[in-house]
């Protein structure tokens, strides 16, 4: 259940206010059409993650221990830096013309490519080495985040600054490194 649940907040932290959030607000209003883009969101997710997680199981097998916890730890140091620098949208949404569910999968998977939430799947299944159990978490951290953009967009973005959003997110990746130097 620990792979879940810190698979889970941290990634629904990191996508708050993340291009693909805003890529989900983006193509709700363009569509209206809610479930459509909620499960292409979710398709490209499932794929997407589940190749991260193998490529961080993959790294964790390859890896020597001590190494890869030193290199684990930066790296969520590296992600509380870059969670501060805040995401444009930068998908042309004139280029949609596939329907909601399509044009979602296939934005959304090339969008989350080198993404934040892509590579924390990595890290985190690098630390957990549990490809089911990190994508289940991601994907329901992303399904979480993404769909309250969807539901309640612009509102939301109104009563909660960006910025506190981001240093809760930032604080939660340098508890991730200083939690893996701890072991």
């Amino acid at each position: 259940m620990e792979a879940i649940i810190n698979s889970f907040l941290l990634v629904a932290a990191t996508e708050m206010g993340d291009k693909t959030q805003l890529l989900a607000l983006v193509l709700a209003s363009k569509f209206k059409k809610p479930w459509h883009v909620m499960a292409g969101i979710f398709t490209a997710t499932v794929l997407n993650h589940a190749l991260a997680a193998w490529a961080g199981e993959w790294i964790a097998a390859t890896v020597p221990g001590q190494w890869l916890n030193w290199a684990l730890a930066l790296t969520f140091f590296g992600f509380a830096l870059w969670i501060l620098i805040p995401d444009k949208d930068d998908s042309n949404s004139e280029n949609m013309k596939w329907g909601a569910f399509w044009t979602t999968t296939v934005l959304f998977f090339f969008a989350e490519i080198g993404d934040k939430t892509q590579l924390s799947t990595v890290a985190l299944a690098a630390k957990y080495q549990n490809i089911v159990l990190v994508t289940l978490g991601t994907t329901a951290g992303m399904m979480f985040a993404d769909g309250l953009a969807v539901a309640f967009g612009e509102k939301l973005t109104q009563k909660i600054k960006m910025k506190w959003i981001n240093y809760g997110s930032s604080l939660l990746y340098v508890l991730f490194g200083v939690g893996i130097l701890m072991r």
